[in-house]
């Protein structure tokens, strides 16, 4: 007899005697348990492991506006072959203006055809050539006396043996004046082992300032994102996107923190700012460009304002010292929400985006509970005040969650939603999988789970002596991500939003600060981790009631939701053990279910992964399941992930 038949007969025993008979998943189909939030699954995303400038923003030209050290032109370099020499220098006395006050001087002694000196930028960790494309360059120059050109752009191979694609400009003068061209490339073959040249060919002196170069971009926007990456995120159909961070919101001090009004406008208007995690930021991907990403991926922002507190400690007290940093947020909710007449609504208008951009929820801060002076529950109830009464149909985010002491969550008002974080090993979220959630208080405030990720021991998500750990989680981890959003998904009626974090990371020797990640890339390539494909499963079969599933003698994690529209139930298994689990499905009440249903299935050993060397070892794999009824059997695969999507007739 075999099992499957073994483990039908005991359904059927079960059923006539009024008790589940061995392993088995019950589902009520009848009633639904409550509605799932809209907004459950979305991203975060911070500037950490260059995420934006190197990763996400397109940007191929690192330091391009010669801010990022104080006295060398870090990521560039002389160019002078044999037959000719030149000096580079930061130079503060010709600034190209208020905002970028450093240029890079050019002074070449000698050079002549065929033996071209000049300045070469290594991108971030090399520019990617590929074939066929075009690259547009950009830059700002002037010349001293008796120089007017014609200079070379080209990307070159690193030994400068090889141009893949070359420009020649002239036409320089003694005053500033912006240049933009096209370089194309032929036939050649792809590679990262490239750089930005620029070059003159006969002895002189130039200034340049905010030397640019970006790649094809997503929908060839301007200032865009890096396509393949985009990509992968619109394909995990998030519903919102939290932004701008993370620690990067706070900076390390008050004046580090995510100044939004100076990210918006032309490039040569963003000074940028120096980041939480050891390098400065370009803010090319600003406050608008943040807002067309959501709108790339059909997602709503989340929106957090800074509120008084940085990283370093420096904090801002409630009252009159915290009232224009409460304005400066009404201005930022402004700028999303308003109308193209009010001020801050036009000014997004004028960039090209009349339409104001839908607005739920605005978080105040981040990780407030690391606020030592125990001024956030003031500070908040300051910002929530201020809102509440411009914006009364925003619902505020606390940044301190039920998962900190009670001394340090907000009193003084009620939150409409506070933020909880979680890093913990696997086996923690295996154990916050079995009720997290189940105890909360239902009348609120609700959940929003704004950075979590499970981490394999012994790794450590931080750990300033080593970078030798994987950059991104294995199937491990997975699993204890997958168990963790089965309680999610079950008490959505009260978590209405989550988002892994963090979100990317650049695997390029020397780029990254924290594990595990979720996307990994290099200057050309990019995978996602086990975990990517775990959340992206989970968030792209997901409807809009809540169906409860009771496990019985089995190990396996469920959770069920159902589109109250088609009637499909989706099914979400998960196995942690290292045997095949198999349960007898039963499915109460409901519809009629078609016979046949779709698995899909991420299921490997718990050390597989995946890497930029090897992006696919642990993908999930789509199969049928015939026989479905409302009492049928079903193995779950050992360290296994199933998403069941059952029809209706």
């Amino acid at each position: 007899m075999t099992r499957r038949l073994c483990l039908a007969l005991l359904l059927v025993i079960g059923a006539t005697s009024g008790r589940a008979a061995g392993p088995t998943i019950a589902i009520d189909a009848a009633s639904p348990a409550g509605k799932v939030s809209p907004l459950l699954y979305g991203l975060m995303t911070e500037e950490i492991n260059h995420a934006y400038d190197g990763g996400l923003y397109a940007e191929l030209v690192r330091n391009r506006a010669f801010l990022d050290d104080a006295t060398s032109p870090v990521h560039w370099a002389v160019v002078q072959p044999d037959g000719a020499a030149a000096t580079i220098n930061l130079d503060r006395t010709q600034p190209l203006n208020a905002t970028i006050g450093t240029s890079l001087r050019l002074d070449v002694t000698k050079a002549s055809q065929g033996h071209a000196a000049g300045v070469a930028n290594e991108g971030y960790w090399g520019i990617p050539v590929k074939p066929r494309t075009r690259y547009r360059a950009s830059f700002y120059a002037r010349a001293a006396p008796g120089f007017d050109g014609p200079i070379a752009v080209s990307i070159q191979s690193n030994a400068g043996r090889t141009t893949y694609a070359s420009r020649r400009v002239s036409g320089f003068t003694r005053a500033w004046k912006r240049y933009e061209l096209a370089l194309d490339t032929g036939n050649v073959a792809t590679t990262a082992d490239a750089r930005f040249v620029v070059s003159v060919e006969r002895p002189g002196t130039l200034w340049l300032a905010l030397v640019s170069l970006f790649p094809p971009t997503f929908r060839n926007q301007p200032n865009g994102f890096r396509p393949d990456l985009m990509q992968m995120l619109v394909d995990m159909k998030p519903k919102f996107l939290r932004f701008p961070g993370g620690n990067y919101l706070e900076g390390d001090q008050i004046a580090d923190r995510f100044d939004w009004k100076k990210t918006l406008g032309p490039l040569a208007d963003r000074p940028g700012h120096m980041a939480p995690w050891g390098y400065r930021s370009s803010d090319g991907l600003g406050l608008y460009e943040f807002l067309l990403w959501c709108e790339d991926m059909n997602a709503e922002p989340v929106l957090a304002v800074y509120a008084g507190y940085s990283l370093k400690g420096a904090h801002v007290t409630p009252g009159p010292d915290l009232e224009p940093y409460v304005q400066d947020a009404l201005d930022e909710i402004e700028y999303v929400t308003g109308p193209p007449t009010s001020k801050w609504g036009a000014l997004r208008a004028k960039a090209g985006h009349s339409a104001p951009f839908k607005l739920t929820y605005v978080e105040i801060g981040n990780e407030d509970f690391f606020d030592k002076s125990g001024s956030y529950d003031q500070r908040y109830a300051q910002f929530k005040a201020a809102i509440d009464a411009r914006y009364p149909q925003l619902e505020v985010i606390s940044t301190v969650g039920f998962e900190q002491p009670e001394n340090r969550r907000v009193h003084s008002v009620g939150p409409d939603v506070v933020d909880e974080h979680y890093y913990r090993p696997v086996d923690v979220f295996l154990k916050m999988a079995r009720g997290q959630y189940e105890t909360y208080d239902r009348k609120g405030p609700k959940i929003f789970v704004g950075e979590w990720a499970a981490y394999e021991t012994p790794f450590e998500p931080w750990d300033r002596r080593s970078r030798t750990e994987p950059p991104t989680p294995n199937m491990q981890a997975a699993l204890g991500d997958a168990a963790f959003m089965t309680q999610m998904e079950k008490n959505s009626d009260i978590v209405v939003m989550n988002c892994y974090a963090p979100l990317l990371v650049n695997v390029s020797a020397g780029a990254r600060q924290w594990r595990p990640n979720l996307i990994g890339y290099d200057a050309l390539r990019v995978y996602g981790s086990p975990s990517y494909y775990a959340i992206k499963m989970f968030g792209t079969h997901v409807g809009d009631e809540i169906l409860k599933g009771t496990a019985t003698d089995t190990g396996v994690l469920v959770s069920a939701t159902r589109d109250s529209r088609s009637g499909t139930i989706y099914v979400k298994l998960v196995n942690p053990a290292d045997a095949e689990a198999p349960v007898a499905l039963t499915l109460q009440g409901g519809r009629p279910l078609a016979p046949t249903a779709t698995a899909l299935t991420l299921a490997a050993a718990r050390t597989a992964t995946n890497s930029i060397d090897a992006p696919a070892t642990v993908v999930p794999v789509t199969s049928k399941v015939e026989g479905v009824k409302p009492g049928f059997t079903y193995d779950v695969p050992a360290h296994g992930i199933v998403v069941l999507t059952i029809e209706s007739r």
